[in-house]
Order: C-alpha cells, then sequence, then structure tokens
C-alpha cells in the first residue's frame, strides 16, 4: 500500500492491522518535494531566528517561553521522554500497526515539517516487524494522541519497548541486533509525531469494521430466531418497509426477508403480532446501518487530515498555529457507535430471553436443552448462558455513557476544553467485545434450537434457505448439540473468535 498517493480507507489501515498489506512510500518527485519543502522551510525559519511554536517554545502553556538555539536540537526528545507515562493494558500488535499506518498517512500530508528521513524509517520499522509497544490510557484527545504517540517517538529514538517477533523486547537490543542506528529527531518532529489523532483514529478504523459485521450477523439471528419460534415473516414485507424507507433498515429486513423466504415452518397462529424483539429488529439493526456511511466519512476524513499543530505550509511558506489535533469528530462518531452497537447485545438479549422461556417459544424445551426423558430434570441446557448473555448486556448499555461530553480542563487551562476521543475509541470497542460475546451466545443458542425442531421433524432441511442451512451445519459440525449439561466456555470462545475473524459469510 502506497501511502502519499491517494486517500487511505478504512479498510486499507485494517488490512495493514492485519499484516496483509505492507507498506511504501510515493515515489513521485512531487510528493518528494512537497516533503522537503516543508522541512528546508523550517530550516531556514530557525535560521532566521523565526519563532515557531514547539521548535523555538516551550510546548501547551510553556509558549511562552522561549528556547535557546543551542537546545532547540534536544527538544523533540524531551517531548518524547516526559509523555512517557502511559498506564493501563497495551495496544495489540495489530493495532499497533494501525496507529502506526494512520500517524504516517497524516505525515504524508506534507504539512507538517518533517524529513524524508523520518517517513522512510517509519515505514522501515513498520515493515521489520518492530513495532512500539503503546499504553491505550493517558490520552484526552487534544492536543491529540501526546502520551501514547510518544512511545512511536521513543522507538524512533531507540528508547522504550517495542513488539518484535512475537515479543517485547527492549528497543535498544533489537536496534543493537539489527545493527540499526537510533535516529535524531529534528526540530518539529517530535511534535508532529505526537501531536495529532492517530491512536483515537486507528481504533475507530478497527471498530468500524467490527460493528459493520455485527450488523449483518444480528440480522442472521434475528432470521434463525424468527425461524425457531415460529414467528410471523410478514413483519419484513418489502412493502411495509417502502412507506419508512430509511436505507439500512430497508437492507436490513431484506436480508431478513430473503432467509425466510421458504417459510419453512408454520407461524404461531395465536400471536397475530411478534413481539417487539422479532418485529422491530430492522429497526433496531437499521440504526447502525443506517449510520455506517456518515461513520466512515468521519473517520476517513480524520483518517485523511493533517492533525498537528502548527501547520507547515512548505510551499507557501507559512506557519499556521491552530487545533487540528482536535479529536471530536472521533469521539463523536464513536460515542454513537457504541450506542448502536449496545442496542444490538440489548435486541439479541431480548431475543435469548424469549427462545429460552416455554412460555414465550412456541414448544422448544426449556432453556433449549436436547435432553429428554428423565434426564431432563437434571439437565439445564443454555440457563447459565442466558444469564451470561444479560451480564454481557448490562455492561455494554453502562459503557454507552457518552465520553466527549466529560471534558476535562488540563495542562494549565492551556488544554481546557478537550475532546476525550481516545477514550471514547477504546470504549467503544469494549462494547463491541461485549457485544460479539452476545452475539457467539446467541449464534450457538440459536442453532440449538433450529436443530431442535429439525430432531423434532418440525422443520424440514430442503425447505431452509440454503445459506441458513450451509452456516448451520457449519456450526453443527463444530458444536456439539447439548442434550447433557458441560461447560460451554470452550465454544464460546471459539465462537467469538470466529466472528473476529468474520468466519461465516453474511449477505
Amino acid at each position: 500500500m502506497i501511502l502519499g498517493e491517494k486517500r487511505l480507507t478504512i479498510e486499507n489501515i485494517n488490512s495493514v492491522a492485519s499484516g496483509e498489506k505492507t507498506l511504501l512510500l510515493n515515489e513521485s518527485s512531487r510528493f518528494r518535494e512537497k516533503i522537503r519543502k516543508g522541512s528546508e522551510f523550517l530550516d531556514r525559519l530557525l535560521a532566521e531566528d523565526g519563532v515557531i511554536y514547539g521548535v523555538t517554545t516551550g510546548y501547551g502553556d510553556s509558549c511562552t517561553r522561549g528556547v535557546p538555539q543551542a537546545l532547540v536540537n534536544e527538544l523533540p526528545l524531551h517531548l518524547t521522554r516526559f509523555h512517557g507515562c502511559g498506564l493501563g493494558r497495551y495496544l495489540d500488535e495489530s493495532q499497533s500497526r494501525a496507529v502506526m499506518a494512520t500517524r504516517l498517512n497524516s505525515l504524508c500530508q506534507g504539512v507538517s515539517g518533517v524529513s524524508e528521513e523520518l517517513l522512510v524509517r517509519m515505514v522501515e520499522l513498520m515493515n521489520l516487524g518492530i513495532l512500539p509497544v503503546i499504553p491505550e490510557e493517558g490520552s484526552v484527545g487534544a492536543s491529540g494522541d501526546l502520551t501514547p504517540l510518544s512511545y512511536i517517538g521513543a522507538m524512533l529514538v531507540g528508547e522504550r519497548d517495542v513488539y518484535y517477533q512475537g515479543n517485547i523486547r527492549q528497543t535498544a537490543e533489537v536496534y543493537q541486533t539489527l545493527g540499526i542506528t537510533p535516529l535524531t529527531l529534528r526540530p518539529k518532529e517530535g511534535l508532529a509525531l505526537m501531536n495529532g489523532t492517530a491512536v483515537m483514529t486507528a481504533l475507530a478504523c478497527e471498530a468500524y469494521d467490527r460493528a459493520e459485521y455485527l450488523a449483518r450477523l444480528c440480522a442472521r439471528i434475528t432470521s434463525l430466531v424468527t425461524l425457531t419460534m415460529k414467528g410471523n415473516a410478514n413483519h419484513f414485507d418489502e412493502r411495509l418497509f417502502a412507506v419508512k424507507p430509511h436505507p439500512g433498515q430497508i437492507e436490513i429486513a431484506s436480508w431478513i426477508r430473503r432467509d425466510l423466504e421458504h417459510k419453512a415452518a408454520p407461524r404461531n397462529s395465536s400471536r397475530l403480532q411478534d413481539r417487539y424483539s422479532i418485529r422491530c429488529a430492522p429497526h433496531i439493526i437499521g440504526v447502525l446501518q443506517d449510520s455506517l456511511p456518515w461513520l466512515r466519512s468521519f473517520i476517513e476524513n480524520e483518517l485523511n487530515s493533517a492533525n498537528d499543530n502548527p501547520i507547515i505550509d512548505g510551499e507557501g511558506e507559512h506557519v499556521l498555529h491552530g487545533g487540528h489535533f482536535y479529536g471530536g469528530h472521533i469521539g463523536f462518531a464513536m460515542d454513537s457507535m457504541k450506542n448502536a452497537v449496545a442496542n444490538l447485545a440489548d435486541l439479541m438479549d431480548r431475543q435469548m430471553a424469549q427462545l429460552m422461556d416455554t412460555k414465550f417459544n412456541n414448544g422448544l424445551p426449556a432453556n433449549l436443552s436436547g435432553a429428554t426423558g428423565e434426564r431432563a430434570s437434571i439437565n439445564h441446557g443454555f440457563k447459565a448462558v442466558q444469564i451470561g448473555i444479560s451480564a454481557w448486556t448490562a455492561e455494554a448499555l453502562k459503557n454507552t455513557m457518552p465520553v466527549s461530553v466529560f471534558s476535562r480542563s488540563t495542562e494549565c487551562h492551556n488544554q481546557d476544553k478537550v475532546s476525550m476521543g481516545t477514550i471514547s475509541a477504546r470504549d467503544c470497542l469494549r462494547v463491541l467485545e461485549l457485544t460479539e460475546q452476545v452475539a457467539a451466545a446467541s449464534l450457538l443458542a440459536v442453532h440449538q434450537a433450529l436443530e431442535l425442531r429439525l430432531r423434532a421433524g418440525e422443520l424440514e432441511h430442503d425447505r431452509i434457505h440454503s445459506d441458513l442451512l450451509k452456516q448451520h451445519e457449519r456450526i453443527m459440525a463444530d458444536f456439539a448439540f447439548v442434550d447433557e449439561d458441560r461447560p460451554l466456555e470452550a465454544d464460546l470462545r471459539r465462537h467469538i473468535a470466529g466472528i473476529r475473524k468474520k468466519h461465516w459469510t453474511l449477505y
């Protein structure tokens, strides 16, 4: 994948994160000249004793304090070092790759005043599999992701730790082994690396991909719940959705309608209308589906922006001081996404509560246990799984509190209104994780229910849509029918991993 050539997409960043794609720099003379002009313009300003924020001044509230010319070259190193205070868990290797690629793409806009040497070194390290170990906590989302991004700067100068060959090792040790000389950061390069939104944006790219798949999976689970509950397929009629034409909602309804087109089982005649968790599923999932286009727009605009400060216009020879490090768009996108995703968890939770309860499930055994005869009295099937679903859903819902409204005044009231975008992105990933747990449990439960109907002769294989049947056969080949109680943790974890890998093709 070539940086500095065209706009990147969410999928581009995720393909780098997964290791599927490697990075190259644009070789065109136009791109190289733009990068060179920015760094040369800074050099001229320094030679003329120009005042440049973060180059000849202190940082943040210390911007009124001048830095002697003799110390200017030390300033970037100090910036990386005093921000080395991140805490919490470490971003994994794929997330670290995504952060590196995202920061590189911003610097490749050519208005950050960095040298070509810096860009080349970052690409080389990534392609060697040397990645910064980045703690996820410590950013308020403006001035960007200063503390977590300082771990990129530290890696470049040969300090702190890196991922290499599947292990965490000291950067200096890896450099010595490979004969790599630590980089000396030029004036402004520490600030250019750190004063931006790369961490929150990289995490948002991951979140988008996972949310998009969950919308599809939730639609499929709804189809299977409707089928096994003997629900009313007419709730998804095309004519019905034509009169409330939200495009994403219509798409979700069309997927479910297609799954149910065989009308494999008679509907439950005792109720004209199914409960909301079935009847309103397209409306609930559709909120996320309809949000995906604008969420993509917010994320990709941030991904392809220069988001540090100051902006160095080498071609026009301007230094522009502003606030492009502010992560408000990502913060709002992640706050919104986690709300829509948590509603999927809540939807599946309600569907599972119906599916396992003999008062509502239209003849399925209690808790979907496959035990028969006298052994039915001691077997409890999915009873505890349903409790787990409720617990994971409650935690997901708890995490929907918008983070972006909890701005804190920091750094001597210089950073007095901040985005909290990185915390919001992390919260969104946690909500996604919990919802994936709910989805994995729901997937196993609904296929257990389908198997119960098939074994009872209440459904026929040739009257089930081929896509549903293929998925059922694939899952039941990997998941033993629950006719005797057993621990299901390993099954759940395996299917959660399958969801993360998009194991099942959906629509």
